[in-house]
């Protein structure tokens, strides 16, 4: 233990001198592939090594293999931030190394996951008697959600598995995971009804009905729809409550993807988000996203616990007890449970509502200066609306000229940015998410593409 604990104490300090200025690596890890697994033996050590040593590789071989998600200059995808209070609380979840199958084999596991998602709950305006967990990503939560709606309107698929007339409905600009669930549950990618958007890339519902009608008629078994609020190539957000009109009228389970835009709510002038989300039957977003917490950390809620238990519970002999208390096991895929919820307890009390909506707050306005300043060149249009902290934006004129631009951007080393194809086109995507994130940051970003986007410095890429 003197060596853990020496080394602990120069590892804590490399953590926060990290923290405080990951800027001080490249963004974007400029690597090759296999150049790790070449840097390092073939075989595993026959005689243990010294922490000192290992730490130089991890130094000397992994840390050049690293893209820095925490980096205040990487804006693709969403930004997820690691903060000081999550760090701390993984430390302690690692040493105490709780697994919380059932509640007696850690009740802390359990209850404090109770808490700090009923907090969230109330902090988000969503009914307050609902169940919640956490599960890693929200691909994880979605196939939850996706297998209790099967079990909820096919009951039999428990034992006899899924019937080949089970249809599942989502937008076309809705995320991958849900096809996946449809893949690994047994709709099929066949039965997967992706719906046309409106012009602003939002469900249309009166598509949605009509695709319903079709497949009833063709005597189909309409099962589930899933709406998003903040898609994510654009953050678009689904009209719910319409939907959430047909879902009860003809009978669906109703699951919500909020996983990037679900955290703005607990700011009182984003509640709106999440209007008509207190009527679905599930909803999942993730604190990991926006919430200052590391992954993994996605918030599963259901309005229909007994339907999720129904569709998961199986229940060992060496694993019965008589204690009473919430068994996770009992409503999801994994037998094992991390204590994720020590993480999301400490940055919630750490920060606090108001300190985290304030971040979300200075995020969203720094990102609304970014898109004014793009919308006010000529030589750039705007490609859907920006409701938080994702741009879509490109250069008027051809894809390629968009590729070369998002690849000198890249290629810079100074920033990290992504891309997606909107109505056929290709667009580039800004993303603020980072707690270290400033306008001047942003603004030193602008002039990048100013300058990148001349017709000179483009042909030159």
């Amino acid at each position: 233990m003197r060596e853990f604990r020496e080394f602990g104490h120069r590892l804590i300090d490399w953590v926060a001198d990290y923290l405080e200025s990951p800027e001080r690596y490249p963004v974007l890890s400029t690597i090759q592939p296999r150049e790790i697994i070449d840097g390092l033996p073939a075989h595993g050590p026959e005689q243990g090594e010294a922490i000192e040593h290992i730490f130089e590789d991890f130094e000397r071989v992994i840390l050049p293999g690293i893209t820095h998600w925490n980096h205040p200059r990487f804006l693709a995808y969403f930004a997820n931030t690691s903060s000081p209070p999550a760090v701390l609380a993984e430390l302690l979840a690692a040493a105490l190394n709780a697994n919380g199958i059932l509640w007696k084999t850690s009740p802390a596991v359990t209850e404090l996951e109770i808490v700090t998602l009923q907090w969230l709950l109330h902090w988000m305006g969503l009914p307050g008697d609902w169940f919640g967990m956490i599960l890693d990503t929200a691909s994880t939560s979605t196939l939850h959600a996706v297998a209790a709606a099967r079990t909820f309107l096919a009951p039999e698929t428990r034992d006899a598995g899924a019937p080949q007339n089970l249809v599942l409905y989502t937008s076309e600009q809705a995320h991958s995971s849900v096809d996946k669930a449809a893949i690994t549950l047994g709709f099929g990618r066949r039965n997967v009804r992706h719906i046309g958007c409106d012009d602003e890339f939002r469900m249309r519902p009166d598509l949605l009905r009509e695709a319903i009608f079709r497949d009833r008629a063709m005597g189909l078994k309409p099962c589930c729809v899933v709406a998003t609020v903040g898609t994510t190539a654009t953050t678009s957000v689904d009209p719910v409550p319409a939907i959430a009109d047909i879902a009860e009228r003809e009978g669906l389970w109703l699951h919500v993807d909020a996983a990037y835009a679900g955290s703005a709510a607990i700011l009182p002038e984003f509640r709106w988000l999440l209007e008509g989300c207190g009527r679905a039957d599930s909803l999942v977003f993730n604190p990991h996203k926006w919430l200052m917490v590391p992954v993994d950390c996605s918030v599963f809620y259901c309005r229909r616990p007994d339907t999720l238990r129904q569709a998961f519970s199986l229940v060992p002999e060496i694993l019965r007890t008589a204690d009473g208390g919430m068994n996770f096991m009992d409503y999801g895929v994994p037998l094992g449970h991390r204590f994720r919820a020590l993480k999301l307890w400490f940055v919630l009390r750490y920060y606090g509502r108001e300190g985290l909506a304030q971040i979300i707050r200075d995020q969203i306005e720094m990102t609304r200066e970014l898109r004014e300043r793009i919308a006010a060149d000529p030589r750039f249009e705007l490609c859907a609306p920006s409701l938080l902290s994702v741009i879509c934006f490109r250069l008027r004129g051809s894809d390629e000229s968009n590729r070369l631009l998002l690849d000198g951007i890249n290629g810079s080393g100074r920033f990290y940015l992504s891309g997606t194809v909107l109505d056929k086109r290709f667009v580039l995507r800004i993303a603020v998410g980072n707690r270290l994130t400033t306008r001047d940051i942003l603004t030193e970003l602008w002039h990048l593409v100013d300058a990148l986007a001349s017709s000179d410095n483009l042909s030159a890429l």
